[in-house]
């Protein structure tokens, strides 16, 4: 089992902003998310100016694409992103038209999908997914719970590379202990933090730690 690897998730309403937040962190995580809302803000020119300021970073558009995939693909390619995100919902021709401009995509799992999807995925060569605890289900209450681990357990076990988001803190760690997690990602608990830098390695830290 490897380590999981650290994200940073800039759903900042604007570059600056954007740039603010990873100026005291950057150098810390492994993966820059250029977020849903600051794309649809911004578009590839905040990929361009993160990449000239991360030449040697992964950096992920998080455009949770669902149509036009070999476009939308491209043009987060030529900004600089090495990976983009398509919602789960797309065709599978929508995916394989992204992976194969971009090279690497993931699939945003919101909403209704079946295993047989996550199935049809992983035969096309989408072995990427991103399990989510939306920000609205967050924000009425909603916990992660042994079924959203069990749930992962078995993406993992098909074989895909799982990253989990939503509502993460350096506590919620501990709860995915035994699971072969790709990537924690991160928004508001490291951008908002006192101290992000400290934040992020305390992230670390703990991931270490559970994962060692």
């Amino acid at each position: 089992m490897s380590r999981p690897l650290l994200q940073i998730a800039l759903d900042d309403q604007n570059t600056p902003d954007a740039i603010s937040s990873l100026i005291a962190l950057g150098d810390v995580v492994d993966i820059i998310e250029i977020g849903t809302i600051l794309y649809l803000q911004e578009g590839k020119a905040a990929v361009e100016v993160i990449r000239a300021m991360y030449p040697q970073k992964r950096i992920l558009a998080d455009t949770k694409c669902a149509d036009a995939g070999k476009t939308v693909a491209q043009n987060c390619k030529d900004a600089g992103a090495t990976c983009m995100t398509v919602i789960c919902s797309a065709t599978i021709q929508t995916m394989v038209a992204a992976k194969q401009a971009i090279g690497e995509v993931q699939v945003e799992l919101y909403g209704n999908w079946t295993f047989d999807d996550a199935q049809l995925w992983m035969d096309n060569g989408i072995d990427q997914v991103v399990y989510h605890q939306s920000r609205d289900a967050l924000l009425a209450g909603k916990t992660w719970t042994d079924e959203d681990l069990n749930k992962i357990n078995q993406l993992i076990r098909m074989g895909f590379k799982v990253s989990v988001t939503g509502g993460l803190d350096v506590t919620s760690i501990e709860r995915f202990k035994g699971l072969d997690v790709y990537a924690f990602i991160a928004g508001q608990s490291l951008r908002e933090a006192e101290s992000p830098k400290a934040a992020a390695i305390a992230f670390k830290d703990e991931i270490n730690r559970v994962f060692a």
